[in-house]
């Protein structure tokens, strides 16, 4: 190791409480419910809606990124390298696009809610949230990608109160005795 040695930097006691501690799930738990509802709220909008996934599936998306894309005409809120990818990816397959933007909200608005994959579920809305603000829309994307990012980072505890107590020990991670020797998490 090129005469190097390991150090291994402790934990501070705050984030071992918030991202390793169940004792911090309840937490969790709350943020992960609104979050969850706003996504699922979101995605049953779009699921059900004519313009998403009905007989114009596309036509929203459409929309979306033309006014996007007049955004970055102006120079204001849309960088020009997401301008052509929107440009020339999203907006040709704006039908294909529709249906997992829309099935994509549902599923992760799900997955929070019943804590299932929530590590998971946090990342994939976080970065949805993330391309919405690459395309200039504010609303609450800001506050929910800075949640997301939090529920990514406390994945072993967030789904403590949801599937993933019983999912996550399955995969043999993080709750199970074969996770790197740390043994089970405990309340």
């Amino acid at each position: 190791m090129n005469g190097r040695r390991n150090i291994t930097v402790p934990e501070n006691p705050v984030s071992r409480f918030l991202f390793s501690s169940t004792r911090s799930a309840f937490i969790w738990l709350i943020i992960r419910l609104y979050v969850g509802y706003a996504w699922l709220k979101a995605g049953w909008g779009k699921v059900t809606s004519d313009a998403w996934t009905g007989e114009n599936a596309g036509a929203a998306i459409q929309g979306f990124v033309q006014g996007a894309l007049a955004k970055s005409q102006e120079g204001a809120d849309v960088t020009g390298w997401y301008a052509s990818f929107l440009e020339s990816v999203v907006l040709p397959n704006a039908k294909v696009f529709a249906f997992m933007v829309a099935y994509g909200e549902l599923l992760v608005g799900l997955g929070l809610i019943v804590g299932l994959l929530t590590g998971i579920a946090a990342f994939f809305g976080g970065l949805m949230n993330v391309s919405f603000l690459f395309a200039g829309t504010l609303s609450t994307n800001p506050l929910l990608f800075i949640l997301a990012t939090w529920l990514v980072m406390a994945w072993k505890v967030a789904g403590w109160y949801g599937l993933d107590r019983w999912a996550l020990p399955y995969l043999g991670t993080p709750w199970s005795q074969s996770y790197k020797g740390r043994g089970k998490i405990s309340f």
